[in-house]
């Protein structure tokens, strides 16, 4: 299978560290948290009975190759139910579920990354939730709200992950450092002793100036108390001067010599932090844990990896990049009632830390991390405490284009001299003239 996208990469790359080495399939972003959000969808309620007939599942990404082992169990107490598994690639899959939208011969059921969701969900060809089949206090807030439009929940949180500060334990001792940096100070601190040690470039930052670069400068903009959206999402807030602050600390970090401004690009995070090239992920995503194994040797992470919360704005701002998944159902599915069934059985406690244990991925339900398979992993228990602060990418469907302007913005301040401020006004300038792509 030859994928090309960076987000199929890192699919194909983890399906594979999944089945050899545990790895985390963990793709995607989504929504900041909404404290208005609705508690559930507005559908009719699904009763109890056994789900029966046919259902036409679209699965993108590698999860689909351990799903029949989650199909074949959701079948023992619903024996009438027969679930016919398509895979497609995630680098055509919003292209083509968009496509059986409009000839409408959509699936029954799908899962989709949290990227996807505002493209997809803009065609208006979705149910929303039915009603009680789930409910929002029992999800982390960024993953829920991704699938909101207009104040409808359109989608059930399937898994989640949230990144963090990931560094080189034993070259921190090295360098004398007893604990992880807690503040913005503290981390420029803490990178001057990796680099004074031997670290050519302490911090690993997504240099790839694109929507990923952009994502990162988001994280730092709300621990700094800045928001690329206003409150009610309706205009874009690039140029805010908190986010202007952040931008001057991410690019502060290249220009002092603590951060490369060409590498490590994203595959090659991995083989710079094993040589010592780097010594610290700036929100970092928990897939590496595994990669690292693969890389070097099982358990070589417990030797050399430390995980902790991503440092605090200047005011004690926090935040986390963190997406996942979710479960939607097409207006024109012909078994919604099967459908939703699966979704509200894949939703709950016991499936949410099988599929864990299957695959890897992390529950969306907060229950789930209760269960004592989640336990006793220094990784897993910070992930779960960045899950609270969790900032997803902004929920509108231009975003990627949004997010790649402000990523070009981005390299003009580390290469070209321009300001922070100058750089964001000009992002948003391109911005507003881009708009939000809602209906």
């Amino acid at each position: 299978m030859h994928l090309t996208t960076r987000r199929s990469r890192r699919a194909m790359l983890l399906g594979t560290a999944v089945l050899t080495a545990g790895a985390l399939l963990l793709t995607g972003c989504g929504r900041s948290s909404d404290a208005g959000a609705p508690s559930g969808g507005t559908g009719a309620a699904i009763d109890d009975k056994p789900a029966k007939g046919t259902v036409q599942l679209w699965a993108e990404g590698a999860d689909g190759d351990k799903l029949p082992d989650m199909i074949a169990e959701f079948k023992k107490a619903n024996p009438d139910v027969d679930i016919k598994l398509t895979k497609v690639p995630s680098d055509q899959f919003a292209s083509k579920m968009t496509a059986a939208i409009t000839a409408g011969t959509v699936p029954d059921l799908l899962f989709a990354y949290t990227e996807d969701q505002p493209a997809l969900l803009n065609t208006g060809g979705f149910d929303p939730v039915p009603d009680g089949l789930a409910k929002k206090d029992d999800f982390f807030p960024a993953i829920w709200n991704n699938s909101i439009v207009k104040d409808v929940q359109y989608g059930v949180p399937w898994y989640t992950y949230a990144n963090m500060l990931i560094y080189r334990s034993d070259l921190a001792e090295k360098a004398g450092v007893t604990a992880a940096p807690k503040t913005w100070d503290e981390q420029k601190a803490f990178g001057e002793k990796l680099k004074a040690a031997g670290s050519e470039f302490p911090f690993a930052l997504a240099v790839n100036y694109d929507k990923y670069s952009a994502g990162q400068l988001q994280v730092m903009a709300v621990q700094n108390g800045g928001a690329f959206l206003n409150a009610d999402h309706t205009k874009w807030t690039l140029n805010d001067p908190k986010n202007v602050e952040a931008l001057d600390y991410w690019a502060g970090l290249i220009k002092s010599g603590l951060s490369s401004p060409d590498g490590p690009q994203f595959l090659d995070t991995v083989p710079w932090s094993s040589q010592g090239k780097n010594a610290a992920i700036v929100d970092g995503g928990p897939w590496f844990k595994a990669w690292f194994n693969d890389a070097n040797g099982a358990d070589w992470a417990k030797d050399h990896l430390a995980f902790a919360q991503n440092p605090t704005g200047p005011d004690g701002g926090k935040g986390a990049t963190t997406g996942g998944g979710s479960w939607l159902v097409p207006k024109d599915a012909k078994n919604k009632d099967a459908s939703w069934k699966f979704v509200r059985w894949m939703s709950a406690t016991a499936q949410q830390v099988k599929w864990y244990q299957i695959f890897g991925n992390m529950p969306a339900l907060k229950a789930a991390w209760d269960d004592s398979a989640m336990k006793g992993d220094p990784m897993l228990e910070t992930v779960r405490s960045a899950l609270d602060n969790g900032v997803a990418q902004p929920n509108v469907p231009t975003w990627s284009q949004v997010g790649d302007v402000i990523g070009k913005q981005m390299e003009r301040v580390v290469r070209g001299g321009v300001s922070a401020k100058d750089a964001l006004d000009a992002a948003q300038q391109q911005a507003e003239s881009i708009g939000l792509g809602g209906k």
